[in-house]
């Protein structure tokens, strides 16, 4: 029997699906707002939720991303009663199992609910059957998680897979860590920098060459197809490929045969081909800069890697994992992170992602020297000079909103808001300085502060105040 959740304001298509699902013989649980159902996720274990898009507090689809991050990775069925292809397709690419229309038939209900049930149970089978190698990949969020699924259906396959997602957020991992799962692993793992090729020898480089080909070809050289010979090719920035490289690969690509430049013989490569990129290949289909059908060859299976803000959860394991490899690689004491060098990294948006992290904190180690414990002083003056222009930044803005609200209004706020505010502020301070006299200590914070754990652990999140050490 799953445990099934259905989010919408509507009772009486609550009571409908609900009716459906308990003669399914499954348990449903109705919510009638947002902030009821997100609630329902984070404290029970559901394997289906059908979540409506109109809702009297937000839309549906702003927190398909939060109900995916609960900790059963329930499949997400989206319903509504406003057809909108635009939404259909967020839907869709934020890992919606299906978006359905109302009004809903039984079958409707029935039929992506089955199938939703059966990938849910499949996947979770997978996931316990399966112990992928992922050397340097680190983070459990969902996000993670789920492109480490893909990566399981990948390996045993000679699909090609598209890694997409922002630079720095470790496409070559996952293109390594799929070579390593693979039946290929004890053959080469050729990676090949698009853009670092020099545009009037791609062709060389990609082919290899016969000796006197052209200018300075005194020997022959095998090129980096080749090279990947039963094993994988990994094209890094496969949207900075030249246009009339790209026919050409796509040829390679079908057949697995090429001709090296100035060769008379084609040339047999069994290769496995993974490629990431950082660009909107579709839309550089659209102006004419990429091969529509290459990006079709290219995308049997796609990843899409988060950003590192996208998955805050994970930055903490993150930061532990590297502070202990730069620790042994620098032979140096192991180092303490004070509070306020964790609410810096919690509050920088990390634009260059895992690889800028990791910057700052090699820096961070080098800067610190023999001192035991890593303060913001320590971190690289460019994320702490963009804090503090922010911080006075907002400020200033939030001073001439409260200006011109006040201008507009002819009238003071009411005397409940300002002393909401006030309390608001006074609570966080307080927290903050809890955190610190502490050392984040909870069972300490606890005794001095007569407050439960659990309602310490509730101020804390909604305050944003982070409890590592």
């Amino acid at each position: 029997m799953a445990n099934v959740l259905i989010i919408d304001d509507d009772r009486l298509v609550c009571e409908s699906i609900a009716n459906v699902i308990k003669d399914m013989g499954h348990n449903p649980t109705c919510a009638h707002t947002l902030k009821e159902g997100m609630a329902r996720s984070r404290s029970e274990d559901f394997e289906v939720v059908f979540l409506d898009v109109r809702m009297p507090d937000g839309s549906g689809l702003d927190i398909l991303p939060d109900i995916q991050k609960a900790s059963s990775f329930p499949e997400v069925i989206i319903i509504t009663g406003y057809g909108d292809p635009d939404g259909a397709e967020l839907a869709i690419k934020n890992g919606a199992w299906d978006y359905i229309e109302k009004p809903l038939s039984v079958l409707e209900i029935k039929l992506p609910f089955t199938r939703a049930m059966e990938y849910h149970k499949e996947k979770k089978r997978a996931s316990t059957s399966i112990n992928l190698k992922r050397r340097g990949i680190v983070g459990e969020s969902a996000q993670i998680s789920s492109c480490l699924d893909i990566v399981a259906q990948a390996a045993p396959s000679a699909a090609s897979v598209l890694i997409v997602g922002e630079t720095g957020t470790g496409k070559e991992l996952f293109a390594w860590a799929i070579h390593q799962n693979s039946p290929r692993v004890d053959s080469s793992f050729v990676v090949v920098d698009c853009a670092a090729l020099p545009e009037t020898l791609v062709e060389s480089v990609l082919f290899g060459h016969r000796k006197g080909a052209f200018t300075g070809a005194d020997r022959a050289q095998e090129g980096l197809i080749k090279q990947a010979d039963k094993g994988t090719l990994f094209l890094d920035e496969v949207g900075e490929l030249p246009l009339p490289v790209q026919k050409s690969f796509l040829r390679v690509l079908q057949e697995h045969r090429f001709r090296p430049v100035g060769g008379k013989q084609e040339v047999r490569s069994d290769f496995r081909l993974v490629a990431a990129t950082n660009r909107d290949l579709e839309k550089m289909v659209e102006e004419g800069t990429f091969r529509e059908d290459l990006l079709h060859r290219l995308r049997t299976l796609v990843i899409k890697l988060p950003s590192l803000r996208e998955i805050p959860e994970d930055l903490e394991e993150l930061v532990t994992y590297y502070i202990r490899k730069l620790r042994n690689k620098y032979k140096i004491n192991i180092k303490g992170i004070s509070p306020g060098f964790w609410d810096v990294l919690h509050s920088y948006e990390w634009p260059g992602n895992t690889r800028e992290l990791i910057q700052a904190l090699e820096r961070s180690v080098i800067a610190a020297k023999d001192e035991s414990t890593l303060f913001p002083k320590h971190l690289p003056n460019h994320i702490r000079i963009k804090l503090a222009r922010d911080s006075v930044e907002n400020k200033k803005g939030r001073q001439i909103s409260l200006r011109k609200e006040a201008e507009s209004s002819n009238d003071l706020p009411q005397l409940q808001e300002v002393r909401e505010g006030a309390i608001a502020n006074a609570e966080k301070e307080y927290l903050s300085d809890l955190m610190a006299i502490t050392g984040r200590d909870i069972k300490k914070a606890c005794k001095i502060s007569g407050l439960s754990r659990s309602r310490l652990y509730t101020l804390l999140k909604k305050h944003k105040i982070y409890t590592s050490r």
